[in-house]
């Protein structure tokens, strides 16, 4: 089966049917949208899922009624996400996914306060110039929120399913026996003594400082080979009022790096409670602060007017939030020889993406369907979950390759580079070009940047000829 069409099977919307049950207890490393999702899944084939997370879900978790009722104040960001006040993107496939998972979402995320803008009322720039139409997808209806309102709802239908509970408290480490995780350790809140708790199977979703390679190290597993990307990016947002009809509802702008040219990206998009929520970011030395004036001149002098109208005529309604991301990282669990059985990984545990790009949430949901496809797959659960993490590397790979090889355009980047860096260079910036004056090819490049297609789904010898036809014309 080729890399794109895998890609296809795992980013499928058809709705699982059935339970199938495998596990007593299944266990959940941390309850973020990876911990959330994988626990959705696991709830198919085990007794009983228990999610161990450090933040009082408990606390956090209100009724959609109560989210309806005050967008404003229902849903504090969680501690555990140091980035959840910034600006976070649902790419189409994510959408997809969560419809998957908890069918009729979107209509009760619309309803309780997500946004779908209106036809014709985003604005996309690429190097300061308007893109009457940015890549796009197939249509869908539009999803736009805040972190913690999503996080909320997904919160909300996990919780309530049978079997799955949450445990307040720290991931210490693994128990194994022999060549099979047998259970995790973990140090309930208030305590400071671990305790042990029996598990059939557990995912690690504890983020990008996972600390499995250490944990399994305890055995004498090797740690998965860890890459890493040194992008320096820093970004700030500020939320704002939003009037109750603008012109422009939405507005991305992406800069790239050329002589002459600071590589920055920004964006504003609506969010419950008719609130805009804007960011603006900077790579190495160029970093956005918490001034305000320094802030709202970003806005006027480095994006396009849309910015600079946001930022000088609609009211500022929380404090500049900023946020620096050293690098983009993966661990490519698929590349050992040896690993514990009844053991997986999901999320940014196994990859982190340039945020400004909006992967981390929708690949941790098609992590979700990799994690779903292995288990209903007649798995043998007394080898490691090979087949799931060979799935994982196909989304990993998707969304590596989207969002680095612009990173790599990047002056202060020095690589590593993928095999045939000049030719995916060129292919990319030829794609690009040949966007901006073919439909077609402007539809398929949509794909893969929401993640509903692979990139190598764009190297088709027809579009390819497209591509080149387009460019010459």
């Amino acid at each position: 089966m080729s890399v794109a069409r895998r890609f296809a099977r795992i980013s499928s919307a058809a709705r699982p049917a059935g339970r199938r049950l495998l596990f007593r207890r299944a266990v959940v490393l941390g309850g973020s949208v990876a911990g959330l999702m994988a626990a959705r899944v696991l709830s198919d084939h085990a007794d009983e899922v228990v999610i161990i997370e450090r933040d009082d879900l408990e606390t956090l978790t209100v009724t959609d009624e109560q989210i309806a009722a005050d967008p404003l104040h229902a849903v504090p960001p969680r501690p555990g996400v140091p980035q959840g006040a910034q600006v976070h993107a649902l790419l189409p496939a994510g959408q997809m996914q969560l419809e998957r998972w908890f069918p009729g979402f979107v209509d009760a995320a619309l309803e309780t306060g997500a946004i779908n803008p209106p036809p014709g009322s985003g604005r996309f720039y690429l190097d300061g110039q308007l893109r009457a139409d940015p890549p796009t997808g197939p249509a869908m209806q539009g999803l736009i929120s805040s972190r913690p309102f999503l996080e909320a709802l997904i919160r909300n239908r996990v919780l309530a399913l049978p079997g799955v509970r949450v445990e307040r408290g720290r991931a210490q480490g693994l128990t194994i026996a022999g060549d099979a995780v047998t259970g995790v350790r973990w140090i309930p809140e208030g305590s400071e003594q671990a305790v042990e708790q029996d598990a059939d199977f557990v995912v690690d979703a504890t983020g990008r400082s996972t600390r499995l390679g250490d944990w399994i190290g305890e055995y004498g597993f090797t740690a998965p080979p860890l890459q890493r990307m040194g992008i320096k990016l820093n970004y700030a947002t500020a939320i704002y009022r939003r009037p109750p009809d603008p012109q422009v509802w939405t507005a991305i702008s992406v800069v790239t790096a050329a002589p002459g040219r600071t590589a920055r990206i920004g964006g504003f998009t609506p969010i419950e409670g008719d609130r805009w929520t804007m960011l603006v970011s900077g790579y190495a030395d160029d970093r956005p602060s918490r001034d305000p004036e320094d802030y709202q001149r970003r806005c006027e002098q480095d994006f396009p007017a849309e910015f600079g109208d946001v930022a000088r005529t609609a009211e500022r309604a929380s404090e500049i939030a900023t946020y620096h991301q050293v690098d983009s990282r993966r661990r490519n669990f698929d590349e050992l020889d040896r690993f514990p059985a009844r053991l997986v990984a999901a999320g940014d545990a196994v990859a982190s993406f340039n945020p400004v790009y909006g992967q981390g949430m929708t690949s941790a949901m098609l992590h979700a369907s990799c994690l779903s496809d292995y288990l209903r797959g007649d798995p043998d659960l007394q080898r490691p979950a090979t087949g799931y993490f060979a799935d994982v590397r196909v989304v990993v790979d998707a969304a590596w390759q989207i969002s680095t090889m612009p990173d790599l355009a990047l002056p202060h980047v020095d690589g590593p580079y993928p095999p045939g860096y000049p030719v995916l260079q060129w292919f990319g910036r030829l794609m690009a070009q040949a966007a901006a004056k073919d439909r077609t090819v402007n539809r398929e490049l949509g794909l893969v940047t929401s993640m509903l297609a692979h990139p190598s789904s764009l190297a088709r010898p027809g579009l390819l000829l497209r591509a080149l036809t387009a460019t010459i014309r």
